[in-house]
């Protein structure tokens, strides 16, 4: 019932979508819809609500994870190679945490087009930014924390850079809304991580410019040749 629902969800919109067509196509009767769930609204409700359940796992699991590292791992030293590995670990952590929601996304793709194509005029038709507004004020907290362990640069405005990151990852899960094909998950969080590493990364934490060759100026290199 749930599955034909998603569905039903997904090609109707939750206004859209009729109790008939959800019994029908799993071969129940409406008494059976009924005696599982007061309406479809509230049958879509749960599933938003085990989407967030997922989701908040995901990111306690994932804030408890960076702290720990950041304990045992300070980013001081007195070496810029010794700064730099520790950050190297503490961006494979976060990519393992980047992978499990995309991967969450993924999994809930669905949902996710009917939260930004199919719920106007419903209760969920603002849910997808006050979830984007939730995500903002926790990436800055976050931020803010990594910021203090000295983990990011000083200078990039949290605010900014949550927004950015959260709209990211919004604009991901509408791109797989419409794909049928699962995607390599690997490459995109590498992507992602990348953009992001190298935006915030400790300067001390960046890889080291190869120095060019200095130019030499013609002109004065024939008037050394002429004297």
């Amino acid at each position: 019932m749930v599955a034909a629902a998603r569905t039903q969800f997904v090609r109707s919109g939750i206004k859209g979508a009729r109790i008939e067509d959800i019994t029908h196509a799993s071969r129940l009767s409406k008494g059976s819809f009924y005696l599982h769930f007061e309406s479809k609204e509230a049958l879509f409700g749960e599933l938003v609500e085990r989407f967030e359940q997922q989701m908040e796992r995901i990111v306690v699991e994932r804030e408890r994870a960076v702290h720990d590292y950041l304990a045992r791992h300070p980013l001081t030293g007195r070496g810029s190679v010794e700064r730099a590995a520790k950050h190297q670990g503490l961006m494979a952590l976060e990519m393992k945490y980047d992978r499990a929601v995309l991967e969450l996304i993924w999994t809930e793709r669905d949902v996710f087009t009917v939260l930004s194509r199919g719920a106007q005029g419903t209760a969920y038709e603002s849910f997808m930014w006050q979830m984007a507004e939730s995500e903002v004020k926790r990436v800055v907290e976050e931020l803010e924390s990594m910021k203090s362990f000295g983990a990011c640069r000083p200078d990039v405005p949290s605010q900014v850079f949550a927004s950015l990151v959260v709209g990211t990852f919004l604009l991901i899960a509408q791109q797989m809304s419409r794909l049928e094909k699962k995607p390599d998950l690997d490459v995109w969080v590498q992507a992602i991580r990348r953009l992001i590493n190298e935006g915030v990364a400790p300067r001390e934490a960046a890889a080291p410019r190869r120095r060019r060759p200095a130019r030499r100026n013609p002109v004065r290199a024939s008037e050394r040749r002429l004297s």
